[in-house]
């Protein structure tokens, strides 16, 4: 670990000049395939109303896009490809047919496929859909596999890891740069005051925070050639939920402000309903 003001604490690697920077080809001169596993989120910055179910959000007029680290991990993974002047960047996604449109985003921006894993709806079980997403990784030759840190409507960051296990591979969370030197990956995460310099064997499964790469907005020319890119759908292999969300609620509605007064006068009476009311001291 280090904290900007003196070496690492870690065992030395190679310095990590630039946040996505590309080595020599992986393996025996094949180009190198990179998965991206996506989700589709709503947009967060609404007032949420929860479904007469009471166990999802209504999704009436809400807005939908990649999920945030998810978008960043589809930028690293382009920043690769171009880097290295070779590869292949496949997307996934699994959901209903409206994944299609987040996928099709995906593309847009540059990736070279995408796979639907179909299914009704997402489960909220993480195992359910690490397992899916495993059973379509798990022959796909693919040397890295990289998620965002999390999804921005669960926040469960499980996946990626759960992921790597069900695959036997090594598994680097929340990493905000990356190098490739030969058959390993090279990262660093950030830590609270300090930071991590990690290295891995590929393949391997990465999870991407934040502060890694901006994602680009889609051209025109990229929205046009992303109708014409390959788009495989496939029935998800859910096993059988572990875990079942029971109810959803909102939280309660914040009492109105009030003035008690103006300056020194208004202490006392602030003090007393801090105490008395607000029960804080």
């Amino acid at each position: 670990m280090g904290d900007g003001k003196g070496p690492a604490l870690t065992p030395p690697v190679s310095h990590l000049p630039s946040v996505v920077s590309g080595g020599p080809p992986y393996s025996t001169g094949s180009p190198l395939k990179i998965a991206v596993c996506i989700k589709r989120v709503p947009d967060m910055d609404v007032r949420f109303r929860i479904a007469p179910s009471g166990k999802a959000v209504d999704e009436t007029g809400l807005k939908f896009d990649i999920s945030d680290f998810d978008g960043y991990a589809v930028e690293a993974a382009l920043l690769i490809k171009e880097k290295r002047n070779e590869g292949e960047v496949a997307v996934i996604s699994l959901g209903p047919d409206v994944v299609q449109e987040t996928l099709r985003k995906a593309m847009s921006m540059g990736a070279d496929r995408a796979v639907q894993l179909k299914h009704d709806g997402v489960p909220v079980d993480s195992f359910a859909v690490a397992t899916a997403l495993a059973a379509e990784l798990k022959d796909g030759g693919y040397d890295l596999i990289m998620f965002g840190r999390m999804s921005i409507d669960t926040a469960h960051g499980a996946v990626g890891a759960m992921v790597a296990e069900l695959l036997g591979l090594p598994c680097v969370t929340a990493i905000s740069k990356l190098d490739f030197d030969g058959t390993t990956v090279k990262m660093r995460r950030e830590l609270e005051g300090a930071y991590e310099l990690v290295e891995c064997p590929l393949p391997a499964v990465v999870t991407i925070d934040e502060g890694i790469a901006r994602p680009r907005y889609p051209s025109l020319k990229g929205i046009m050639a992303a109708k014409k890119k390959p788009m495989e759908t496939k029935p998800a292999q859910l096993p059988d939920a572990r875990l079942a969300l029971d109810a959803m609620a909102l939280p309660p509605e914040r009492a109105a402000g009030r003035i008690i007064g103006e300056g020194p006068d208004a202490v006392p009476e602030l003090v007393r309903l801090l105490k008395e009311e607000a029960k804080v001291l």
